[in-house]
Parts: structure tokens; sequence; C-alpha cells
């Protein structure tokens, strides 16, 4: 298993900042996140994303072929890690979590770009994505494309 720095009380002394309320839940095949893809270019499947009834006028302008970005909150992560081995790998030098993608972080918080398949109500299918299911989503964003000149 790779060795992982873990600071005890590291986030004690922080000051908090509001709170996150989920926006939707990601409902994939993968079910653990050991048998989740690094990334969702690295094999993940399409999965669906369920927002909340109440924010439906929020997916108003979103449509299939839409690059969006999803954020997660990253539930199965560790709070309390601050150094992993880049991907898992232990013949790796420890980096700090802000150097890698690793789920394990202060504020677990994933970024996944993705495409919209279909928009089907307060359903959005998306993909592919590495997000296993069950996984809250804080926050839905477009991919911005600077004009070409």
């Amino acid at each position: 298993m790779a060795r992982r720095r873990i600071v005890k009380g590291s986030g004690a002394s922080v000051r908090t900042y509001g709170r996150l309320r989920p926006v939707g839940i990601i409902r994939s095949r993968l079910k653990a996140r050991h048998s989740a893809p690094k990334q969702g270019d690295e094999g993940a499947p399409d999965a669906w994303l369920d927002v909340r009834q109440p924010l439906a006028a929020a997916l108003e302008g979103i449509a299939a072929g839409d690059e969006i970005l999803i954020i997660t909150w990253l539930h199965h992560a560790r709070r309390d890690v601050l150094q992993v081995h880049p991907r898992g790998d232990a013949r790796r030098r420890l980096a700090g979590v802000f150097a890698t993608r690793s789920p394990d972080r202060p504020n677990p918080l994933g970024l996944h770009p993705v495409t919209v398949k279909r928009v089907a109500g307060t359903r959005l299918r998306i993909g592919p994505i590495e997000a296993i299911d069950g996984t809250p989503v804080v926050d839905i964003k477009p991919v911005l494309r600077r004009p070409r000149s």
C-alpha cells in the first residue's frame, strides 16, 4: 500500500466559510473507490447526474454535446492526508496533495471535465466520469473557450 503523510488536527484551527449544499448526485456503475480509474479519460464510464428538482431552472441552456465541469465532494476522501505518492505508486517520491490529483486532501473537491450526452428533465447523462455512485455534486460550470483571433 502506498504511504501517505497524515497530519493529525491539520484543519482544526482553520476558519471555515459557509456550507456546501449538493446540487445533485452521481449515479454510476462504479461502486467503489478502488475500482474507479484515476481520471475520466482512463476508461471511466458515462454516468447519470441527477440534479435536485428545485434547481431544474438552473439547467436551462445545457444541451447534449456541451462540455461542462462537474465539481464533486469526494465523500470517501480523507481530509487529514497532506502528502501522497503520485497515482498511488510507492516508487514515486511523496508529493503534497496540492501538486497531485489525489482525492485525499483538506477540502476534497473533485473536478471532472465531461461531455453532456443526453438531457432528460433534471437528469444529465455525462461522461466519461470517474466519480463513484452516490458522489455529491456541488456545482456545474460550462467549459469556456476563448474565441480564436
